[in-house]
Order: structure tokens, then C-alpha cells, then sequence
């Protein structure tokens, strides 16, 4: 029990980190996109992503996600976690009120050891289905691919982000300390010149 609320603790703590980001040029943090007023959530709620997902990926079931008091939620905010295993974490920020996904993520906290090797396998794999999930025109391979690109991209950064269509994928990678991965909707905008001309 002790060594579990520690995991959590510690998966909790990362979140935390990779909730404020660092501006690549200035030592003052900024806020993460998904924290802003206004910031735009995935059409569905949390329940209805997770009885998708469970359905599409079922050798990699999501558990029911609990609610995390945060003094840094904001009245539009809630944040909730869900343990899929000792070292592997799900975790969203939600709509408050409608519970629409603004941020999914997925936290692996590296074990040192001969079960390392699965361990992270089994965490790409989550990272995997996550991206499959809010990005369905790609099938599982491209996915896979996408993931592995954007960690090959985002390694031994504290942010990483790239942007594709409506969707952002970011990566924090904290070596030791842990790798989230994570989807996030943008909002699409015409540009000036389109609009004038309508």
C-alpha cells in the first residue's frame, strides 16, 4: 500500500511538471496550451473515451479514473488518474461539468531491472493506443510510427510538442524521472486572408 500511494505520489509529481512548461528561451514557465481560457476539449467525455478505448484495446484495459485535488485546478478544470500498473499511469484534464477531455496522457515511470525492457514495452503500447484513439485515420502501425517519431523527436526534452491537423501531441521525457506522452485537441482558425474574403 505504502510503495503504491509512493507511486502515485511520484506519477502525480511528474504530471504536475509537465503541466507547467519552459519556454525554450526564458527562465519564466508558461502556461500549458490545454490551462488557458478558452482552450478546446475532444467531443467526447472521459467515461465515453474510456468505454471506447476498452473496447477497441481490450489487452490494455483503462481502469475507471478518480478525481485529483489539485490547489492548481481552476474552476473550469478537474484533473483525474487512473493506475494501469505499478509504473505506468493514465491521466486527463477535463471540462469541468461536461467532463470533456482537454488533455490525455499517459506517464511511464522507468523501473531499473530485467522487467524494464517489458515495462516499457507495455507503456509504447499504451502510448500507441492513445494516439490511435484520437487520431483514427491512422491504423495501429502508423501510430506506432507517429509515437515513435515524436519520442525519437522529444527525447531528453522537458516539452516537446507537434502539432497535426486539430491535434497536438506533446512529449515530456524526464529520463529517469519518467516520459509522458500526451494528446491534446488545438483550435483550427481560417486565416485573415480567408476571412476577408468571405
Amino acid at each position: 500500500m505504502k510503495s503504491s500511494a509512493h507511486s502515485l505520489f511520484m506519477c502525480l509529481a511528474m504530471l504536475s511538471a509537465s503541466f507547467t512548461l519552459h519556454a525554450a528561451e526564458t527562465a519564466s514557465p508558461v502556461t500549458a496550451p490545454y490551462l488557458l481560457a478558452g482552450a478546446p476539449s475532444f467531443d467526447r467525455s472521459i467515461s465515453q473515451f474510456r468505454e471506447a478505448f476498452n473496447k477497441d484495446n481490450p489487452s490494455l484495459p483503462l481502469g475507471e479514473f478518480r478525481a485529483i485535488d489539485s490547489a492548481r485546478d481552476t474552476p473550469t478544470l478537474t484533473r483525474a488518474a487512473s493506475k494501469i500498473n505499478e509504473n505506468l499511469y493514465a491521466s486527463t484534464a477535463l471540462e469541468r461539468g461536461t467532463l470533456k477531455i482537454k488533455s490525455m496522457q499517459i506517464t511511464w515511470l522507468p523501473i531499473q531491472g530485467p522487467e524494464q525492457k517489458a515495462a516499457k514495452a507495455k507503456a509504447l503500447e499504451y502510448m500507441s493506443a492513445i494516439l490511435h484513439a484520437f487520431t483514427p485515420t491512422f491504423t495501429k502501425a502508423q501510430s506506432q510510427q507517429k509515437l515513435q517519431k515524436l519520442l525519437a523527436a522529444g527525447k531528453n526534452k522537458r516539452y516537446y510538442a507537434d502539432t497535426e491537423g486539430a491535434v497536438r501531441y506533446v512529449v515530456a521525457d524526464n529520463g529517469e524521472k519518467g516520459l509522458t506522452f500526451a494528446v491534446e485537441p488545438i483550435k483550427l482558425a481560417l486565416s485573415d486572408a480567408l476571412e476577408g474574403a468571405n
